[in-house]
Order: structure tokens, then sequence, then C-alpha cells
């Protein structure tokens, strides 16, 4: 058989046309119940030039085979030692596919066998994804969050973002996090403005209340895989995770007080968080760290013309307050002084042309703890525009230590506040000056709820160059169908070292360009 062409692959395995290609089974899908079969599709992440993660989730114990090829017919594939699934992890499993050439398309295919009966067997399942290359070449990604959020669900037409995303064949989809929305329970139908209803196609149990326990925080992530957009990116590209709030309850921090909110049963946050970070790293193909297991942050070095450096802005943050401290504390900070120190030394040690931060949170726009109340910082500003306090003390050292350290060629990408806008951070126009310009753009939502804008504080003297949220008429929360649905990508190119962002929407239209050209040090 003649190898596939990457875009031949991808149009095959189409959310329509992947079940027959790779043999994805479909969660929803009635199946043959003598035989163990695959339950919420593959997944694959973390890839660098030599290595990625691969993931997979069965019906029962099982025992899962992998075998690892650089040709989509398997011609001559390596076979892994096998790896079993068990109800202690809710029958998923993930490993690193290691000693991977780099820049090579890598075919990956597991079958299952029943451990109650080792001669039944599954139909396989088949992924594919391609190593970061060694040398200088065309780089495309793309990035976005905030997945199934405010109520709205898998409807007729399913997460749409997600097979836009996959039409343009990225390396890699960076989820910027709010991964899942384990606080947003789902009704079968929302009443729409105009008289019409958004009717919520699939529902599960879990999805009809707020998470509290382990099996909820994973019913989550089952829901989501249950969409076939979802379903087909995950076969073809791999997914770098984050995570933000959502994925536990909304704007936690130590403060977070359930003590008034009659969903939750369960009150204690450390409770919450502790659960919905196991199932995190169960359901997602992020690294294992053997150094601090359940760690989020972390880099992936994509070749010599790229370096990502994913930061955690949630698990080692103080407490949620109004953000007015004067000096950097535990109680100040949002990054952790572990995580800044790694952070610094990644950057210094970097020699990739480019350094994208990708954080969960946006650096200049407020975001209020208590919305209502206008009151508290969620995110890093705490909206008095004045001179760097609480939390900004923490980002203000870190510009000035990039500025100062020679560290170029940084862009920061994000998403949370569910609209898209680019943002050029001035000196010029800030409060605290001692800092290089640089650029930050916001994406999302994939597939939840539509707000903004959000006000900006002027303490980075953040510009505003471009903007796609709701008007005043529109009002918020528009549910996806409003079409105001949004992701990002991102091409390097090989020769120039060029850097372009574009600003998209569900429908494929460009919304907003723009190049950037490479700091180049003497």
């Amino acid at each position: 058989m003649n190898r596939i062409s990457r875009r031949a692959f991808v149009t095959s395995a189409s959310a329509a046309g992947l079940v027959g290609v790779s043999g994805l089974a479909l969660p929803y899908y009635s199946r043959a119940n003598q035989r163990p079969a695959f339950t919420h599709g593959i997944q694959s992440g973390d890839v660098d030039a030599t290595s990625g993660m691969v993931w997979t989730r069965t019906d029962r114990p099982s025992r899962v085979m992998f075998e690892v090829s650089s040709t989509e017919n398997f011609a001559n594939p390596l076979r892994l030692a096998p790896l079993d699934t068990s109800p202690a992890s809710d029958y998923t499993v993930k490993r690193l596919l290691t000693d991977l050439t780099s820049d090579q398309d890598i075919f990956y295919r597991m079958i299952a066998a029943d451990l109650a009966d080792i001669n039944a067997v599954s139909e396989p399942i088949v992924g594919r994804f391609r190593t970061a290359p060694a040398s200088k070449r065309d780089i495309r990604f793309a990035w976005s969050g905030d997945t199934a959020g405010q109520g709205w669900g898998i409807d007729d037409t399913g997460m749409k973002t997600y097979a836009t995303i996959g039409k343009h064949t990225p390396d890699f989809f960076l989820h910027s996090g709010d991964t899942i929305y384990a606080d947003g329970a789902m009704k079968d139908e929302v009443e729409l403005a105009g008289g019409s209803k958004w009717k919520n196609k699939v529902l599960i149990d879990e999805k009809r209340k707020v998470a509290e326990t382990l099996d909820e925080y994973r019913g989550q992530w089952k829901y989501n895989l249950m969409d076939a957009h979802v379903l087909g990116l995950n076969a073809i590209c791999p997914t770098f995770y984050q995570w933000d709030d959502h994925e536990v309850v909304n704007n936690w921090s130590d403060s977070k007080d359930l003590g008034a909110d009659d969903r939750y049963s369960e009150k204690n946050i450390h409770v919450l968080s502790a659960r919905a970070a196991r199932a995190f790293h169960e359901m997602t193909t992020i690294r294992y760290e053997p150094s601090e297991p359940g760690r989020v942050y972390r880099k992936i070095a994509y070749g010599p013309l790229l370096d990502v450096f994913f930061l955690d802005m949630r698990s080692y943050r103080g407490a949620n307050g109004p953000g007015m401290q004067d000096t950097v504390t535990p109680q100040s900070r949002i990054l952790g002084e572990q995580q800044m120190k790694w952070l610094k030394r990644e950057l210094a040690n970097s020699n990739a042309t480019w350094k994208i931060i990708a954080a969960d949170m946006p650096l200049g726009l407020v975001v209020w703890n208590d919305a209502t109340k206008k009151a508290g910082a969620e995110a890093v500003s705490n909206g008095d525009n004045g001179p760097a306090k609480g939390r900004e003390l923490e980002i203000a050292d870190l510009l000035r230590y990039i500025k100062n350290a020679g560290i170029t060629n940084t862009v920061w990408l994000t998403a949370d506040v569910h609209y898209t806008a680019a943002h050029y951070y001035n000196p010029d126009k800030a409060q605290f000056q001692d800092f290089n310009p640089f650029w930050e753009f916001v994406s999302g939502p994939l597939h939840a709820g539509t707000y903004g804008p959000n006000d900006f504080d002027m303490t980075f003297g953040p510009e505003l160059k471009f903007i796609k949220a709701p008007t005043a008429e529109q009002g918020q929360n528009l549910p996806p169908s409003a079409g105001m649905q949004f992701f990002g990508l991102v091409d390097i190119d090989g020769a120039t070292e060029q850097l372009t962002v574009r600003l998209m929407d569900r429908d494929d239209s460009e919304l907003y360009k723009v190049t950037l050209d490479p700091v180049h040090s003497a």
C-alpha cells in the first residue's frame, strides 16, 4: 500500500469518515458486548522530536497492545509491551512513545484483549501524529480554550470549532484551559432569544449536575469525548493541555467558599481540586513528571524555531482577594516561587527562535473574582491601573528578567475570557515600564458561551489591536450557534523565521492577521 498523504489522511479521518478509516469507536454507538471496545477514541499529546504521549480507554479490564509505525499500512510495526487497564484509573491507559525519528509521521495502533477472556479482542483503533523537526521547517499550530461551558453541550451540529481546526492540519493543538466545565450542569433544552431552543442531543447523568466525586469529574471528560469533531481532531492531531478553574469549580483558589452554594454537598475546595486533578491527568495526554507528580507546567521543545512554555496559573496562587499587596509573598503570587524559578531558567536556556508562553489567563485584562460586585482579582490584574501590586508584582519581575537577560521573541497565548483579541504591551503607555514590548493573543471559546469584552488594566500598557466580542445589543453568553466561537492559528516560516498569527472563527473566517519578524541577537 502506498503511503497516504497527511492531508488525505486528515480528510479521510474527518468526523464522518474516521470511524471507517481507523476503527474508531464512537462511544454512543452500540457494540456487541462479547469483545472489549475502545469507548472514547484515542489521543496523542506532548509531542517533541523523539517522543509523544498516546491515550485511550476501554470498556472493561483489558490488556492493550500497542504498535507503532512510520507508514499507515503498518507493514513493519514496532510492537511494544502491552499495558493493562483497570477500574483504578477508570480503564484509561496512556504511555510515552520514545526513540522516534524527528519530523516523521507516526502511526500508532491499539488492540484490547479482555483480561477475563484473553482471546476476546477488540477492533483496532488507529491514530497519527508528526514528531517535531530537528531542523528548520514550517510549523503550524492552533490554540483556543473553553469547551462545553455555560450549558451549551453537544447539539446536532456538535463542537464544530474542533472540525474547523482539523481542516488546517496543525502540527499540534494547544488547549489553553477550561478543558471541561465541571461546575456547569446542563439541561436537555435551553430557551434562546427569539423563541427558538438549543437542544443538547447528547447528555449523560454526570453533566446534569456539578462534579463532586472522582467519577463525576471523569464523566465531564467522557462527555466531551462523545463529540465526533473532538474525536476526529484527537485522532490526527496532538493536543497539548493546560488547565484553569473550570476543571474544578469557577474561580477556585484557597479562598473559595462553597458554603452557600446548594449545588455542592462537598464543600471542601481541597478535596474537589484533588479529585479534579486526578481526573485531568487520567483523561489527558499530559506527561508525567516524576519530580512532582501531577505537575501541569512544563516546556515542549518543538525544533529550533519553537519552544512552548506551559504555565499553571491556578495551582500555586495565593487566595483570590483584592490583589493590592506591595511586596511579593506567597499570598500575592499567581505562579509560585518554584514555577517562576523554572520559567526564568528555561527561558534563559532556550535556543529556539520563538518562545511561546502559554498562559491560562490574560495579563492585562481585568477578570473579577466577584463579577457582580466587580471585586477581587481572579487573574493577574487588580483593576487599579496603577503601579504593579499583588499578582502584578510577580509578572513585573518576570518581564524585567526577560528584558535584562536579553531573552527575545516571546509571545503570550491565552484564552479564558470567551472572546478573541490581539494585545500589544507597550512600556511607553504602562505604569510599570521596565520591560520590552510584546504581544498577547486571546482566543476562545471553542464551544461555550461568548462573553466580553473585559476592561484593560494599564499597569503593563496593553494596546488593543483587534477584538471580536458580543455587542451590548447581542448581550452575554451567546450560544455556539451564534457563530462567535474562536481559535487562533500560528504559522512559523521555516525560511524567514517570521511568525504569523491569525484569529479565526468556527466558520473558518479570518478575522485578524499579523506577522512578526524575529529579533536576532548580535
